[in-house]
């Protein structure tokens, strides 16, 4: 007898049961078409994660 629990999250995109098994390819996202709607939302900053802008520090280095 097997008694493993398996583990299900939603979709972040869709909000679908996946199972967090190996054989689940994508995720926590149900398929590659939610994966890439959410990588999308990213690249267009629809999503951003909160807190204050991050700025490289300036180079002092003279341009000579």
């Amino acid at each position: 007898m097997n008694d493993k629990i398996i583990h299900v999250v939603k979709c972040p995109t869709c909000s679908q049961p996946v199972p967090w098994v190996q054989t689940q390819r994508y995720k926590p996202f149900c398929s590659e078409r939610c994966k890439l709607i959410d990588l999308g939302e990213w690249a267009m900053e629809a999503k951003r994660i909160p807190g204050e802008p991050v700025f490289p520090a300036p180079d002092n280095e003279d341009p000579d």
